[in-house]
């Protein structure tokens, strides 16, 4: 009998991956059961899936750390999500693991943040009765709120990925491992640079074991990682050499004490903090101006809930078009 494309790639993946790679054919599955493709693996069926969802498209509208910036080149979610894909595609090739995986996570994790980056999803957070963290929001976002409800019907191991790519509980795939390393890695990568473009941050402000360590004019501050990781990893396990490790985690809590919490890209956060609250307590009092599918969810899981999937679906435009519109008067003229 002659195999499909879709086989002879199984195939493939069974004779040239690592050992402790996930190999397609021994996913665990999907929620509900579902066509088989031909051509396409489970997992190249998952990245089809992510890049053609409306959640991924939104991304290009919302903000990674700079709110608004003046510019063309600071990073938004989208762009921070194919950085991270990027290298967390490259790391799973140099390791033999399955890039397919690792790019269907990657390109997924971050579905369910909010506008305004990491202060929007704080800010929902606190005034929403259920909470708010878009690690799981990224999750309901494939299970559920996707094409009107049916959700995009991923692999076991991609939402496991989705789930655990930030704080909590390890992924289960070396694959979904990979790309919770790369989206650290990604992030303070390219927040440098868009800092150092803001003059949020100069060369010589940084500790002298980075400065040792990297060449950060030339742009080399992921390859040192990168390649530590490769020479380090083993019996699958992810490492890198302890000299590399303790120059990432300085270079971390340096982002997060210069940048990340006290910088002048941190200006606009009471301003959105509060604008968030102000949109959700006039939603709550406004069912009139919710969509019909946010109306279906507040029957089912409650007005919270229903809500949180409303603004954490918003851009960073859309809600500042919403919050305008409930609030700012409009200017109008007298005619005759």
């Amino acid at each position: 009998m002659k195999l499909t494309v879709r086989e002879k790639t199984e195939l493939l993946e069974k004779k040239l991956l690592s050992p402790y790679a996930m190999v397609s054919a021994n996913s665990k599955g999907r929620q509900y059961e579902d066509e088989v493709c031909a051509f396409r693996t489970v997992y190249q069926v998952d990245r089809g899936r992510i890049v053609h969802s409306k959640a991924f498209r939104r991304l290009s509208h919302k903000t990674q750390v700079f709110i608004a910036p003046e510019g063309d080149h600071y990073r938004t979610r989208l762009t921070h999500t194919m950085e991270v894909a990027q290298i967390a595609r490259n790391l799973a090739r140099a390791l033999r693991l399955n890039e397919d995986l690792t790019e269907a996570i990657a390109l997924a994790h971050d579905l369910g943040h909010t506008p305004f980056g990491h202060i929007g999803e704080k800010a929902l957070n606190d005034v929403s009765e259920c909470g708010f963290k878009h690690y799981e929001q990224s999750l309901r976002v494939v299970d559920r709120l996707e094409k009107f409800d049916r959700g995009l019907n991923l692999t076991y191991e991609v939402r496991d990925g989705i789930l655990n790519h930030t704080k909590g509980t390890m992924p289960k795939t070396l694959e979904g491992q990979i790309v919770r390393l790369s989206d650290r890695l990604a992030y303070i990568n390219h927040d440098i640079d868009d800092a150092i473009r803001a003059k949020i941050l100069t060369f010589n402000q940084f500790p002298r074991i980075v400065l040792d360590g990297l060449d950060l004019e030339k742009g080399f501050k992921i390859d040192i990682f990168f390649n530590s990781i490769v020479n380090n990893s083993q019996n699958g396990k992810l490492m890198m050499s302890p000299e590399v490790h303790n120059i990432f985690m300085t270079l971390h809590s340096f982002m997060y004490d210069m940048v990340y919490t006290t910088s002048k890209a941190k200006s606009e956060d009471e301003k959105i903090i509060d604008m968030i609250r102000f949109l959700y307590e006039y939603l709550m009092n406004n069912e009139k101006n919710w969509p019909h599918d946010i109306r279906l969810i507040a029957e089912q899981e409650g007005k919270s809930r229903a809500l949180c999937d409303y603004i954490s679906g918003m851009t960073d435009r859309f809600a500042v078009a919403i919050f305008k519109d409930a609030f700012i008067p409009k200017s109008w003229s007298v005619k005759g």
